[in-house]
């Protein structure tokens, strides 16, 4: 940029701690200011802001399920699709139009299926008034295809130079090659432009990508229309049924970063499943697969069910971030923090034909406490069951490590960095795209230490990862399986094992609470 980065966001969100936010009502949760170390509002860092719109009664609204993306061409290597980042119109509220910027302009963007060892070509096109970039979280993807921040595609209709970024640029579309060599997984893609990724995945821009191999279809798991995705997120809605979001630039091209106060992260009050709000579906008295994802900026959830089924867990869970478990785990409640996911068989076959079961978020409050609804309407034949065994699933040693790696994710007092609020920092430096924090040889396993003052939803490119401990313990039962994703709570430590195989060069680590991400806390690796 015209001056640094890291100059400009500190003068821009200075010179915001006293803008008014038309429609917004702050909620102060356990916080006491925008320069705090991180408010806790229902269970999440972050702070709530409140719809203008009328939101609707839960449960009055279908679940829709995105549709899946047909290949505009195939070979015998690979399958090509091509994806336009576009405005589009939708009725997330009854009665009320809202503009999403929505890969093929729906939000969710149609879900990717792929499969193991076969090539995915994927060509975007921005017709968006602003560059993008476009990441396959949990991919192991070639550095050049991986989304890094600054590889920025510019917009069709034109671009001024802006900025002067030391990334990959295009204009107007851009082909990322996904290799697909990696077990079947519940992946997604998303934006991850350099200070704008909060704001830009906020107004749609977000999708599943699934992927599947021998080893998973031969499982006896639901499958077909029992096989659902669930994309789980807040908004919030100006009175006209648009997105209300605290950026400084509301064009989003200037200025980046959020209002001081919303710094902690954005919390909104309507929960949305798959783009709608609060939806409900129908299900028959069998078992589901349902693929969890939270794609909120900030937001956490503690999952139950309500009534919980008698005789059977009201979760079990077969799939991670990255995989398949080696063997199912019984869960009464699931809790996921931004960019995780995890692949649950929920059981209806102890409910009775009439009953409504909620899906309950124990960390919300009034609305936010619930996400979603199933209604058992008929009975049905059930071929499925759970194996006992999922997958061949290898645990990582500390004994099979190379080196170690530290890093902390922590908010810098401003007297660190020179006058304005806070940063999101980690290891006390801010994002630089000319900054490497650590140089990892080809095919090295290392363990990482991870440690935060405020909670922390880390995510690593690239790789998948094993928890090996929490403070000192033993692992989180959440922790199961492959991770890229790891939700760490204030002032904790973990330690995470990986290898970093298959590809070299520069890829980043940062926190997935985007707003935090935005206000600098990312950092590369460079795999030599």
């Amino acid at each position: 940029m015209s001056m640094s980065r890291r100059d400009s966001l500190r003068l821009a969100t200075f010179s915001a701690v006293a803008a008014p936010l038309a429609g917004a009502v702050v909620s102060c949760g356990n916080g006491t200011g925008g320069n705090d170390s991180g408010n806790e509002n229902e269970g999440s860092t972050g702070r709530l802001l409140e719809s203008a719109a009328d939101l609707p009664e839960p449960g009055t609204v279908p679940l829709p399920v995105p549709p899946v993306l047909e290949p505009r061409s195939s070979d015998a290597e690979a399958d090509y699709y091509v994806i336009t980042q576009r405005s589009g119109e939708a009725e997330i509220l009854p009665g009320l139009i809202t503009e999403v910027w929505g890969y093929d302009g729906i939000f969710p963007g149609p879900t990717i299926v792929s499969r193991t060892g076969r090539r995915t070509v994927v060509e975007h096109r921005n017709d968006l008034p602003v560059p993008v970039a476009v990441h396959l979280h949990g991919g192991h993807t070639p550095p050049e295809h991986d989304g890094y921040p600054t590889d920025l595609i510019f917009p069709r209709s034109g671009w001024e130079s802006r900025y002067e970024l030391p990334g990959d640029t295009t204009e107007g579309s851009r082909v990322y090659e996904y290799p697909m060599n990696q077990p079947a997984a519940t992946l997604w893609y998303h934006d991850h432009r350099m200070d704008f990724t909060g704001p830009q995945v906020y107004k749609g821009l977000a999708g599943f990508h699934l992927v599947h191999d021998d080893e998973e279809e031969a499982l006896p798991l639901p499958t077909g229309d029992r096989d659902v995705p669930l994309m789980i997120c807040d908004r919030a809605f100006d009175e006209d049924g648009s997105f209300l979001y605290p950026a400084l630039s509301s064009d989003l091209v200037s200025e980046p970063g959020v209002a001081n106060q919303y710094m902690s992260g954005v919390l909104g009050d309507a929960i949305l499943v798959n783009g709608a709000p609060w939806p409900y579906l129908e299900v028959a008295d069998v078992r589901y697969r349902f693929r969890l994802l939270n794609a909120s900026n900030a937001r956490r959830y503690r999952l139950v069910l309500d009534p919980a089924p008698e005789g059977v867990a009201p979760f079990v869970q077969v799939a991670s971030d990255a995989g398949l478990l080696g063997a199912p785990i019984e869960h009464d409640a699931i809790v996921t923090a931004p960019a995780e996911r995890f692949d649950v068989i929920v059981d209806f076959s102890g409910y009775s034909v009439g009953t409504e079961v909620v899906l309950v978020n124990e960390f919300g409050e009034g609305r936010t406490a619930e996400v979603m609804r199933f209604r058992v309407t008929s009975e049905a034949r059930d071929d499925t069951e759970i194996p006992d065994r999922l997958s061949d699933f290898v645990p990582l040693t500390r004994e099979s490590a190379d080196a170690e790696h530290r890093a902390r994710f922590s908010r810098e007092a401003p007297n660190t960095h020179g006058p304005g609020p806070n940063l999101w920092t980690i290891n006390g430096q801010t994002f630089s795209p000319d900054t490497v924090d650590a140089r990892i040889p080809l095919d090295s396993t290392q363990v990482w230490r991870l440690t935060t003052n405020v909670h922390h939803p880390v995510h690593l490119h690239l790789v998948r990862f094993q928890v090996l401990s929490r403070n000192g313990g033993a692992p989180g039962p959440y922790d199961a399986g492959w991770k890229d994703t790891i939700d760490l709570g204030s002032e904790e430590e973990a330690e995470i094992i990986m290898t970093f195989s298959g590809y070299r060069g520069k890829f980043v680590y940062h926190c997935h609470n985007l707003e935090h991400e935005d206000m600098m806390m990312m950092a590369n690796f460079e795999v030599t």
